[in-house]
């Protein structure tokens, strides 16, 4: 089985149920970036604070690429393409909601995920 670790904002409430939602499918071990020994990783607080990473067999994603990544393990291979080939559309995307977080799209995102 492979070992899959998640980097993450732990005080962010769709990154929580993100992960949460991912768990439900999905082996992971999941790090709250607040309470992590990043330098374990080669990862700084700055770099957290704005992205998600994954590391697996000797791979690190972040962003959106970790996010298809998840998506892709988990079992949701349309919704990993499509992230994957929109490239930079994607990309922006993913930096738009770390960026509003506290939007009402991305707090009503984070509810569906808690069901």
């Amino acid at each position: 089985m492979v070992e899959i670790t998640v980097i993450y904002d732990g005080q962010c409430e769709l990154c929580k149920n993100s992960i949460s939602w991912v768990s439900k499918k999905l082996a992971i071990t999941a790090l709250d970036f607040h309470s992590t020994d990043l330098a374990r990783f080669q990862l700084s607080t700055e770099q957290c604070a704005r992205e998600v990473f994954v590391i697996t067999e000797g791979n690190r994603y972040s962003g959106a690429q970790a996010v298809a990544f998840l998506l892709k393990a988990r079992g949701n291979r349309v919704l990993s393409a499509l992230i994957s080939i929109s490239g930079p559309i994607g990309r922006a995307g993913y930096r738009w909601v770390a960026g509003h977080r506290n939007s009402w799209p991305v707090k009503a995102l984070s509810r569906i995920l808690e069901n």
